[in-house]
């Protein structure tokens, strides 16, 4: 009798710790394993195991949270069905060889907090329902083959701390809406096609701290308005076709700026030429 009524109790904590997600949750998964060669993977999913003990998932309240697939081997492209993860928070697939066109269904991640696409083989335009994801604060495509301007949408996304858009194909300006992402710490386009001016707007983005314009095709000047923004600890803007004296003010003024980038927080304050890498991750 105490015998069966241990079973039972183990059976219960079993179910408890290892809580099932809802079958299209589920579904959603198995489609991006099939979809992206899992088999072939780094690290495989037991598909008859619980959902939250498969490598990079995480699952709270029985609902599926994150997903971390870093780094794993994953190819081929995105399953439309794999969007049905309405309380996703987190999407990792960075550094593998995934391909193909950001689908529409992203708007179905309406929970999703970051978002890390980075160095894969991603094609296409941004999609502009990337600006529908209100709760973004990190998205970071960079190295992967976009193309086009960049949305619009995404200067609606107010709670964005991270852009990171590096080595695409990304052409057209920065737009001046640029000023309405007042979180904004970390912006990024280097190595794209970019062109126009260095917009003012960037002065009055107050939490900046790192700035990375290399490698474009930017004309005139870096506003001296610059100097306002007192997290800045990075800022790169070599490789353009900027002025050849392209501050906008006296020696004196650029020498400031240059001192007090120094100051703050003695980490990288590279102005010039040469400079064409940073780890943006």
């Amino acid at each position: 009798m105490k015998l069966i009524k241990l079973s039972i109790l183990c059976f219960f904590i079993h179910g408890f710790i290892f809580a099932s997600v809802p079958a299209s949750e589920k579904e959603a998964l198995l489609a991006l394993y099939k979809n992206t060669e899992g088999l072939n993977w780094t690290t495989k999913w037991d598909t008859n195991a619980p959902v939250s003990t498969w490598f990079g998932v995480t699952v709270e309240n029985e609902t599926v949270v994150e997903i971390n697939l870093q780094h794993n081997g994953l190819t081929g492209t995105l399953p439309e069905t794999f969007f049905n993860l309405p309380n996703l928070k987190k999407l990792n697939l960075g550094f593998n060889k995934l391909s193909g066109k950001l689908p529409d269904d992203l708007t179905k991640l309406s929970n999703l907090v970051s978002l890390e696409l980075f160095m894969n083989q991603f094609e296409g335009p941004l999609p502009e329902v990337l600006g529908s994801l209100s709760n973004l604060e990190t998205l970071v495509l960079y190295s992967n083959k976009f193309e086009g301007s960049i949305p619009k949408s995404l200067f609606k996304l107010s709670n964005l701390k991270a852009l990171l858009l590096g080595s695409n194909y990304i052409t057209g300006t920065i737009p001046g809406d640029i000023i309405h992402l007042q979180k904004l710490e970390k912006f990024s386009v280097m190595d794209n096609k970019m062109e126009g001016h260095i917009p003012i707007e960037l002065a009055y983005v107050t939490n900046l701290e790192i700035l990375i314009l290399s490698s474009n095709q930017f004309t005139g000047v870096v506003p001296l308005e610059f100097i306002n923004l007192k997290k800045l600890n990075t800022i790169m803007v070599s490789d353009n076709n900027l002025d050849d004296d392209y501050f906008s003010s006296s020696d004196l003024d650029v020498n400031v700026f240059f001192m007090q980038l120094q100051l703050r927080h003695n980490n990288k304050t590279e102005i010039g030429k040469g400079l064409t890498e940073i780890d943006e991750d």
